[in-house]
This record gives C-alpha cells, structure tokens and sequence, in this order.
C-alpha cells in the first residue's frame, strides 16, 4: 500500500493531467457544484476583514467567492496542483479579484501559523486527503478561536447518477479494482457521522452536518459524456484501462443511458452532497 507520499505524488500528477478539462468545463462544473458552495458560504459567516484559508482550492471556488465577500480581507488558495491554481489565479484576474494568493502545499502539513485564520474551507478534496485526521487537526490548528470549519463531500454513489451512469458503462467493459474503503476516493466519506467524527475528535465543537441536492446540466447527451470523460477522476483514471473500441461502446452506452434525463433540450442529472461545519 502507498505512503502519504507516494499517495500525493500520484494525486498531484493526476490533477495536473486533469487541469485542462476543469478549465474547459468550468462553467458547467461552477454551476453544478455552486449550491454547496453557497451553503458552505452561509455557513462560515463570511465578513468583510475575514482571513480565509481554502484547502484543495482546485481551479478556485469557493476561495475567490470569499474573497469578493471579504474586500477588506485575504484568502488563500491551496491546492497540491500549480497547475489547478493557475487556473484559480486567471479566473481571479478575469474577475478584478485581488486581495487573494496561492499556495502549492499538503493538507496535512499547512505552512501557517497557529490561529492565523478566521474560517476555513474543503469543498470536495476532504475524500482525497491521505491523513484525514492529521489533516482536521491542521486545519482546527489554523483556526482562530470561533473560527469555523466547513466542508463538503459527496455522499453514496446511488444518489449521484451523474457518476454512476459512466463508471457502470465501464464496469461493463473492463474489471475495475475495488476501492481502498480507507485510501483516497471519492466515496470514502459518504457515511452519515463520518466527517462529523472527524471535527470532533480535532476538538470542534457545534459540529453539524445537512444534505445538499445538485444538478449536473448540459446541453445533450454527447455533451455529458465530453465533459465527463474529460474532468472526473474516477471516469478519466478508468477510461486509461480500456483501448479505443471498448471506449466507442462505453461512449454510446453511456450516451443512450443519459438520453432518459434529457428533457426540452436539455440534460439534467441529479446528485447530492453532505455539508459538515464545525467551530473552535
């Protein structure tokens, strides 16, 4: 089994060859992901001087929608990829953003000093980290007192057809490796209680957790599959296992199967995913 290391190594090049499908897709991605974001927001009770740290910040939300809300304030972006914080910066700078920076760094392992933020953020990079209790224990350790902790995760797959529908078009092509239930996926923590273990063990307190309904929209069929051929991770590590007939198939099947969420023009696939928020 890889070493924490070893684990950040490959994650780090996994999401450099990921970066130019986030930035090709990011509308589509923002507004998908943009409910769980606002609720994360409301959550932290952002204010205009807030010291904001974001963690697996990725091509910048929900770190730069901070920053607008914080103009007498600062917001860091992390991320393991420079590559993905390239993309954050120019979309920062699209958006006369400025009072933001960037850093390259692990999540277990932050370059901060003790109590140097006022709230901090992980919308959809918790599931990825490889030490997810040192990690919670850095990210309280940079907490402020009463700063808060908010993050996001996805919860089981059945309630998330907007990956279901392509990893089980590739099952039917090929033998995937069962996860690591302990190892870095997507999945790993969907169970009810999981991150709220996680805060209160890291010494949080009025830890709470709600559910979050969101939609993946895109304007066919053929779209859906670009796009997620092109950004996930689950979908683009697998589709690697497969040569280009199998990946034809996997395409069409993938296609007609979406074809039934298209209503008006339109695809619409559902998802859901857990917020969890906590305070020092």
């Amino acid at each position: 089994m890889p070493n924490s290391d070893e684990i950040r190594d490959g994650q780090r090049k996994a999401w450099a060859g990921l970066s130019a499908g986030w930035e090709k897709w990011d509308s589509i991605i923002m507004d998908q992901l943009r409910p769980v974001g606002t609720a994360m927001i409301d959550r932290l009770h952002i204010a205009e001087h807030q010291q904001h740290l974001d963690i697996a910040s990725g091509t910048g939300e929900p770190g730069l929608t901070i920053a607008r809300l914080a103009p007498k304030g600062h917001v860091v972006l992390t991320d393991l990829a420079p590559e993905m914080l390239d993309i954050a910066t120019r979309r920062a700078n699209e958006q006369g953003i400025t009072n933001f920076e960037t850093k390259v760094c692990s999540a277990d392992d932050l370059p901060f000093g003790d109590a140097a933020f006022d709230s901090v953020s992980v919308r959809f990079g918790y599931m990825f980290l490889p030490d997810l209790t040192r990690a919670t224990a850095e990210f309280a350790r940079v907490l402020k007192r009463d700063g808060r902790l908010c993050s996001s995760v996805w919860v089981k797959p059945e309630a998330n057809p907007w990956t279901t529908v392509v990893m089980q078009a590739i099952e039917s092509e090929t033998v995937l490796a069962p996860p690591d239930p302990d190892g870095p996926t997507m999945y790993r923590c969907a169970a009810p209680g999981y991150l709220s273990a996680l805060y209160e063990a890291a010494g949080l307190r009025d830890v709470a957790e709600w559910d979050i309904d969101v939609e993946l929209v895109t304007e066919s069929p053929a779209q859906y599959w670009d796009m997620i051929s092109e950004h996930v991770s689950l979908a683009v590590a697998a589709l690697r296992q497969v040569d280009d007939p199998a990946r034809e198939r996997i395409a069409n099947r993938v296609i007609a199967t979406v074809s039934t969420y298209e209503e008006d023009g339109t695809v619409r696939i559902p998802g859901a995913a857990r917020c969890v928020v906590g305070t020092k």
